[in-house]
């Protein structure tokens, strides 16, 4: 029996939610499956992956093979990295302080993508704002009565 780690998808219309499944490669996408190994919700930002490492690591090891979206997924939570370290086999301490380096950066990582969301949506504020006034003419001013040609002007007072 070929297992795939692959999605299942719930939740409902244009609102998905999908589980992470251990399932035999001939069911079909929504049928039974062996395991539930976690869930993705890709509508809260950022992205939720939970995920059961140490059952993840039970089928890996077991030869199933995770779709391209899991596989990214696992990449995401570090999975993939603490795996490939282990087989190289580096030692447990090597592989947390990897681990550790890896942590580091993808949170510098979702800093550098929240400030450039941040510069998006100040420019578009600045866009709109700029835009506005084009949207809402001032009204003009009533021009003052140019004096007729030939009428005279009132004498000083004095």
């Amino acid at each position: 029996m070929a297992v795939r780690l692959r999605l299942a998808r719930a939740g409902k219309k244009k609102q998905p939610f999908y589980r992470i499944v251990a399932v035999d490669s001939r069911k079909a996408r929504d049928g039974m499956w062996l395991e539930r190994l976690g869930y993705y919700n890709p509508l809260t930002s950022p992205p939720l992956v939970e995920l059961n490492e140490e059952r993840v690591n039970y089928w890996l090891d077991c030869g199933a093979q995770p779709s391209d979206t899991v596989r990214s997924l696992l990449g995401r939570k570090g999975i993939l990295l603490r795996r490939d370290l282990v087989k190289k086999g580096l030692e447990p301490a090597r592989i947390e302080e990897e681990v550790k380096k890896w942590e580091v950066l993808q949170i510098e990582r979702h800093r550098r993508i929240e400030a450039k969301e941040a510069e998006k949506r100040a420019a578009a504020a600045a866009e709109g704002e700029k835009a506005e006034p084009e949207a809402e003419p001032e009204p003009e001013a009533p021009a003052e009565a140019a004096p007729a040609e030939g009428a005279e002007e009132p004498a000083p007072e004095a």
